[in-house]
């Protein structure tokens, strides 16, 4: 028996939802999920008394959302039909019927029993990424205001059987807190082939990530095919064949791919290359990794580069990177690197400093990305301090560490303003061989301990700052790249992945334990 029925408001455009209050499950986050209030009763239909009345659909990560009902779920028989509302979305379609075991039958406006529909709803105002999933009379509707937010509904619809043979009767209503939910790769440092990349988009996709990040340039490798500086290309690398192949796949699962050229520093492949290029210190010592900046062709192969790969990135993401430029970790910048010092005044003025003409080489960077029409991102310390040359305000905050010479605490930089991406690397850096400090992150740690307001340490930030916070990235890093194969680095990150997930989809606190939750996520594998 319904005893009671409340409507719960879940984030921007989502709108309104109903909610038992007879014991119905809301896929394990009831009532954590953050902006979610009690508004006035309303009514629901009656359901039918020959069923119990439904739990909801066992999911990774949990959907935010269900109103239970009574009756027999569905499952997937032989027979059944994957219809659409619209053309676009035959990718989405076929894809989900050959999963589930369906006939894809295309575009369709009969109803039949079984049936699965996708359809794309007008919805002024609604997060692109939410979703509605509808179990009734032996049917499903899956429908949301975007594609990317009905792929978003069948991911559910196939955990769901997955889980438990079918998806459970009533009314999903679901959507992301975080609108970034990324996985990092290292291909500079350690060679990754294409079909393992690819393996790595199902996996994320199904997870409802919607960011591939590829660092492919640093000191130990360039790992992607270049017509415009061929030379700096290392011997293991991706062709733009295969890059294109692993954006199309990206493209299909909804993930946007964000390249990454760390620039001025970790950039030893192209100095390889190019020695004029070198920094040197006043007695002419090599710095590594480090280019001259004051000598404009730095700059220029730089942005020979960010152009030639803007039309293989399609995405509107782009990482300059900008981190640990080895100038500035010397007690006097100035004194050591005096042709920085120079360069920094001529073009400045007379108190300029070598941060300032750093600041100056990363805006100029962002600026070709945005020629490209790409928003720019950068690691946190490579934003100074006390600095008369400011950032470029479009350039987003990517804060892996309070470790680094120049990192500040997250709180300044949400202060100023800017928006953050959360990498923090005491929970989301999968650093192979676990150098330094760094220790492999477990799932568990993540899921009992992150939230998207732990920007750095283990403390969180203040919750004003929460929609400043645009999601976080879990990231894997090559520094000893022998000391894991690929599959090793798939299983060591599989369930790390999964709790990242989970709590940038709800940042409230998980209705499932850490077992039951991996217990899940192994059923799901």
């Amino acid at each position: 028996m319904v005893v009671g029925v409340a409507v719960v408001a879940l984030g921007a455009g989502v709108g309104v939802w109903a909610s038992t209050g007879d014991g119905g499950d809301r896929g394990g986050a009831a009532g954590s999920s953050d902006g979610v209030s009690a508004a006035p009763a309303a009514t629901s239909p009656s359901p039918s008394r020959s069923y119990p009345l439904s739990s909801g659909p066992r999911t990774i990560p949990a959907v935010r959302d269900h109103t239970p009902a009574r009756g027999p779920g569905w499952k997937p028989a032989s027979g059944h039909r994957l219809v659409v509302s619209d053309a676009a979305l035959a990718d989405e379609g076929r894809l989900t019927a050959r999963e589930l075991g369906l006939t894809y039958a295309g575009r369709k406006d009969d109803q039949r029993a079984g049936d699965v529909r996708l359809e794309t709803t007008a919805s002024e105002g609604a997060d692109a990424e939410s979703y509605t999933m509808t179990v009734r009379d032996g049917r499903v509707t899956v429908s949301g205001p975007s594609q990317t937010g009905v792929f978003y509904g069948t991911r559910t619809l196939k955990q769901a059987v997955r889980a438990d043979g079918a998806a459970p009767e009533g009314v999903v209503r679901d959507a992301p807190a975080k609108e970034r939910r990324g996985f990092m790769l290292d291909i500079a440092r350690k060679h990754y082939s294409a079909g393992w990349i690819e393996d790595r988009i199902r996996e994320i996709g199904d997870l409802k990530y919607n960011e591939l990040g590829l660092h492919f340039s640093d000191d130990q490798g360039f790992r992607i095919e270049s017509s415009s500086h061929p030379e700096i290309v290392s011997a293991d690398h991706l062709t733009k064949a295969q890059v294109k192949k692993i954006v199309a796949l990206a493209n299909e699962r909804h993930l946007t791919v964000v390249p990454e050229i760390d620039s001025p520093g970790h950039l030893g492949a192209v100095i390889a290359a190019h020695p004029d290029l070198q920094l040197r210190n006043a007695q002419g010592t090599a710095t590594k990794g480090a280019v001259d900046i004051s000598k404009p062709a730095a700059g220029e192969i730089v942005d020979d580069l960010i152009d030639e790969y803007a039309d293989v990135f399609p995405g509107g993401q782009w990482h300059l990177g900008g981190d640990e430029y080895q100038a500035l970790t010397v007690s006097d910048p100035a004194a050591s690197y005096p042709q920085l010092a120079a360069a920094a005044r001529d073009k400045y003025g007379s108190g300029a400093t070598v941060e300032d003409l750093t600041t100056g080489w990363t805006n100029d960077r962002a600026a070709t990305v945005q020629q490209n029409d790409r928003t720019p991102r950068a690691w946190n310390d490579g934003f100074f301090r006390d600095t008369s040359v400011e950032p470029a305000d479009s350039i987003e905050v990517a804060y892996w560490t309070g470790k680094e010479i120049g990192a500040r605490p997250p709180a300044e930089y949400l202060a100023e303003g800017r928006d953050v991406i959360n990498y923090n690397d005491e929970f989301l850096y999968y650093v192979l061989g676990q150098p330094q400090t760094f220790v492999y992150p477990t799932g568990e740690r993540i899921y009992e301990q992150w939230t998207p307001r732990v920007v750095r340490g283990t403390e969180p930030v203040d919750a004003e700052y929460d929609d400043q916070i645009l999601g976080g990235v879990f990231a894997v890093w090559g520094d000893i790249p022998g000391a894991q194969t690929e599959a090793q680095v798939a299983t060591g990150i599989r369930l790390p992945l999964a709790a990242t997930v989970q709590k940038l989809w709800d940042s409230g606190e998980p209705g499932l334990s850490w077992t039951e939750f991996r217990t899940l996520a192994n059923r799901l594998d």
